[in-house]
């Protein structure tokens, strides 16, 4: 028996998901990747907000982490419906397997990584729920990294470091390359 014949669809354009711990540049670099591509960026704390219509962070505060957690699912369902779309997830949202279940096959994930200290500074100004209550923002993330680190890798098709000193633009270009070998291109007009 041969090979099968393509099919005579064409694929629907992949979309490309950034995740990675807060601060590893999701929002920065998924704004530009998504200008560069021609493609529309959605940011998932953006769409929590905006759906809410008051802060994510207020309602961690009053509903807890797993109505947060709830929503975060249903915002990913509608991303993985959507298709030539680049979106910046949550910090958190590799962490739990059906948002992993729910996008994969419909796009690429790129791990956005950098080292504890440059996240901590990069975020030391947000007051950010803390998913460890008490502790500090360091410990927070070293925290949940030493615990989930491997669940982001196992979401992610590719891994890309923002901590090497490169400026937005070359970031952007890098991610844009990684994403191109993967089958990401700009959507036909």
């Amino acid at each position: 028996m041969g090979p099968r014949p393509l099919s005579p669809y064409p694929r629907p354009p992949l979309n490309v998901y950034l995740c990675g711990m807060i601060g590893s540049g999701k929002t920065a670099i998924g704004e530009r990747l998504a200008a560069s591509l021609g493609r529309g960026f959605y940011d998932l704390d953006r769409e929590m907000d905006r759906e809410l219509g008051y802060s994510f962070h207020r309602f961690v505060q009053e509903q807890g982490w797993l109505a947060f957690r709830e929503l975060e699912y249903d915002i990913c369902k509608r991303f993985a419906g959507m298709t030539g779309i680049v979106a910046a997830l949550g910090g958190g949202t590799p962490r739990y397997a059906w948002n992993r279940d729910v996008l994969r096959g419909t796009g690429v994930t790129v791990l956005l990584e950098a080292d504890q200290a440059t996240l901590a500074d990069r975020v030391r100004q947000a007051d950010r729920p803390r998913v460890n209550p008490g502790a500090s923002l360091e410990e927070d993330l070293a925290r949940i990294w030493s615990t989930a680190g491997h669940l982001y890798r196992q979401a992610s098709d590719v891994v890309y470091r923002t901590d090497a000193g490169k400026d937005i633009d070359a970031e952007v270009r890098d991610v844009l390359a990684l994403v191109a070998a993967r089958g990401v291109t700009r959507p036909e007009r």
